[in-house]
């Protein structure tokens, strides 16, 4: 009940509407036609068809994917709803190798003109996807961005003032050590306290490289310090930081896209204007 025949050199293929109980014809392109496509238009015309496939003659599944082309060279078998149909397309003549040659060359050429025609409208319209991409990136990165600025501007304040009292605690210690020297008590009572801080501030230094991994390095460990105070106010006002960086690596992303896009040998520019551009 499905029969395949050649009008005006497309092929034309003919079934029976399971619902409707009427012959449809379908004429497909076998060159640009896919399996998947063939398949949506018989459910188009008959809201009934509930399952539409394509088998091998094997039992194998055939892709939506492949063209039609490739189907109608060997036997198939078209399943709809219940119902399994053999079919049998017909055999074309095949083409000698100069006439076979020929139609390449005409497939090539119509591809070049189409792309040709097609480029400017292509590329206008990818412009403006990314355009409109960029925008929307922008307008969720905005709020992201006043608020990653507040918790920087705060983790930095800390950080520093954590530094100075480092250095304030420093300072106090070596005029504690300089008046117990001088004014209170001996050297030789105060040799065996400063060795004993000495070795403790080593102990402290060690201990930071077995719990860190790191060097006690001064700009690593403010650094450090500024990421802890970073991430602990970005958890206390629920600042995604994920998300954040997601955004900025899908902004980058477009961004690039966009330079790509615009450059003027993407863009098939003549070679004087290119270089008058530059």
């Amino acid at each position: 009940e499905v029969t395949i025949n050649y009008r005006h050199g497309l092929p034309v293929i003919t079934l029976l509407l399971p619902t409707r109980s009427e012959r449809c014809q379908f004429a497909v392109k076998p060159m640009v036609t896919t399996v998947g496509a063939f398949l949506q238009d018989v459910q188009r015309e008959d809201k009934g068809i509930q399952r539409a496939e394509v088998f091998a003659t094997d039992g194998s599944k055939v892709s939506h994917a492949t063209l039609m082309e490739v189907l109608l060279m060997n036997d198939f078998k078209l399943v709809i709803n219940s119902t399994a149909y053999s079919v049998s397309p017909p055999v074309k003549d095949k083409l000698s190798s100069e006439h076979a040659t020929e139609m390449e060359d005409i497939k090539s050429l119509v591809h070049r003109l189409f792309v040709a025609l097609h480029l400017e409208d292509h590329q206008i319209r990818k412009e403006r996807e990314l355009l409109q991409k960029l925008d929307h990136l922008k307008e969720e990165l905005l709020p992201l961005e006043q608020m990653k600025a507040r918790i920087t501007d705060s983790a930095d304040a800390k950080t520093s003032r954590l530094l100075w009292v480092g250095l304030a605690l420093m300072s106090t210690q070596g005029g504690a050590l300089a008046w117990l020297t001088w004014w209170v008590y001996s050297w030789d009572i105060m040799e065996p306290v400063t060795y004993f801080i000495t070795y403790g501030s080593a102990m402290a230094f060690y201990a930071y490289f077995v719990l860190t991994k790191q060097d006690y390095i001064y700009p690593d460990a403010k650094d450090r310090q500024f990421l802890h105070y970073f991430y602990r106010k970005s958890k206390k006002q629920h600042f995604n930081v994920e998300r954040y960086n997601k955004l900025k690596e899908d902004l980058e992303e477009a961004e690039e896209s966009l330079r790509r896009l615009r450059q003027p040998l993407h863009l098939r520019l003549p070679i004087q204007e290119i270089n008058d551009k530059d």
